[in-house]
């Protein structure tokens, strides 16, 4: 019995992630971006026509998913190697084999070789003649980046495929159908998930689905049963199965506003330490990094302003740097953007400003643009007295001229109070 066959087994002492694992590939939730219709390896799998191929993703992404996938549709002959176990002995037998196969039946072999960043050069080297010709067909899977772990000519000869971190919402989607699958799944012990539960799963399993999943298997077999005959998997239980702190906070309730509102008010009234307080509090209750790196750029507009205008600067560059650098790293950008903004002098008078000048547009009567300010694109502009006195301030010195911008209406109004 081979990896794909154990893993095929309803065995009942199997890991709850081993037995839900996809056999088709309208099973697999995520990697849209390469997996969706239309998508070369979802076509590639769908013809059977496959070449070699490396899968390079974190842990509990779907690498190992796409390979059983592939054994249970392609009409090749599938091997398995794993390369913690296996030597070069394993590769070259494999490799005899597949020759035979090609020999005797016109059958090519697949050789998945989970971990094959494990592999030393000389076992990767024992590899690529055979790749080459077509002897076999890799199939590798590492969590390493294989521009750094791989030999660039196996690397050549091979098409490489990123997966991602599966978001909170693949992760629910896995647990909601482990939880009501009554063949492979938990459906028979009549558990209920919350909500609540989900998302804390979810959040913490930082897109592994097998961590999620062996979290939930725990939840269902260890917790009593309550007196309506149900199991019922709260956010406290499933905190205690993954040894993870709960922390009373719900993305759409009173407590996210409560502790956005402290993590601003903490940033606005220069407080360092309770802004990193608040800010570690949303972060450990998996709020949206994209939502606090928001927050942080309002605040260095609205609160810093051009008291230092590098804090916008820098903020917005947080945000550009979070998305890309995602968890657990971006929790430093957001950090150091945040106390940047805490610490910076501050100034409310754009915020101040604009709002004053929008309740004049919106209350009071603002009068008409001066004729000497407007456009004069246009033939008979000069007979409608527009833009005639205008005065260009680069035609003086210091680049400065006094005028009149304001209506007449409102001539003498200050809307910003410049903080220099």
């Amino acid at each position: 019995m081979d990896l794909f066959d154990y893993i095929g087994t309803k065995n009942i002492d199997s890991p709850l992630a081993l037995k839900l694992r996809p056999v088709a590939l309208a099973q697999i939730v995520g990697q849209e971006h390469i997996l969706a219709k239309g998508k070369l390896l979802h076509r590639a799998i769908t013809a059977d026509k496959l070449q070699s191929m490396i899968f390079y993703g974190p842990p509990g992404s779907g690498k190992t998913t796409i390979a059983k996938v592939i054994a249970k549709t392609t009409t090749s002959h599938f091997e398995t190697l794993n390369a913690t176990t296996s030597g070069k002995a394993d590769i070259l037998r494999l490799v005899q084999n597949a020759k035979d196969s090609l020999a005797t039946s016109s059958k090519h072999t697949i050789i998945f070789i989970d971990e094959i960043h494990r592999f030393n050069k000389a076992q990767q080297d024992a590899l690529l003649p055979y790749a080459e010709d077509g002897t076999i067909i890799l199939i590798g899977a590492t969590t390493e980046n294989p521009y750094f772990e791989v030999n660039r000519a196996l690397l050549s000869r091979s098409l490489i495929f990123e997966l991602h971190s599966l978001t909170n919402e693949n992760i629910i989607t896995i647990l909601q159908r482990a939880i009501t699958d009554t063949d492979k799944g938990l459906g028979v012990y009549n558990a209920i998930l919350t909500d609540q539960a989900a998302e804390f799963i979810a959040t913490h399993a930082a897109g592994d689905a097998r961590a999620a999943l062996n979290a939930l298997e725990l939840a269902t077999l260890t917790t009593e049963r309550s007196a309506d005959g149900k199991i019922n998997i709260t956010a406290q239980v499933a905190s205690e199965c993954m040894q993870k702190k709960f922390l009373n906070y719900d993305k759409k309730g009173d407590n996210h506003y409560d502790v956005i509102s402290a993590f601003i008010k903490s940033m606005r009234g220069s407080d360092a330490n309770a802004t990193l307080h608040y800010l570690a509090r949303m972060l450990e209750s998996g709020e949206d990094i994209k939502f606090i790196a928001r927050r942080i750029m309002i605040c260095a507009s609205e609160d810093v302003g051009n008291a230092d205008p590098m804090a916008l600067i820098l903020a917005t560059n947080a945000m550009l740097a979070a998305e890309r650098v995602g968890m657990p790293e971006s929790k430093i950008i957001l950090a150091q953007a945040a106390t940047y903004i805490a610490t910076s002098k501050k100034s409310n008078a754009s915020y101040a400003g604009i709002n004053a000048a929008i309740a004049d547009v919106q209350t009071i009567d603002i009068g008409q643009v001066p004729n000497h300010l407007k456009d004069t694109h246009y033939k008979g502009s000069e007979a409608l007295s527009r833009g005639i006195d205008y005065k260009y301030p680069h035609s003086y010195e210091g680049n400065y001229v006094e005028q009149q911008y304001l209506p007449d209406a409102i001539a003498t109004k200050k809307y910003y109070n410049d903080p220099k």
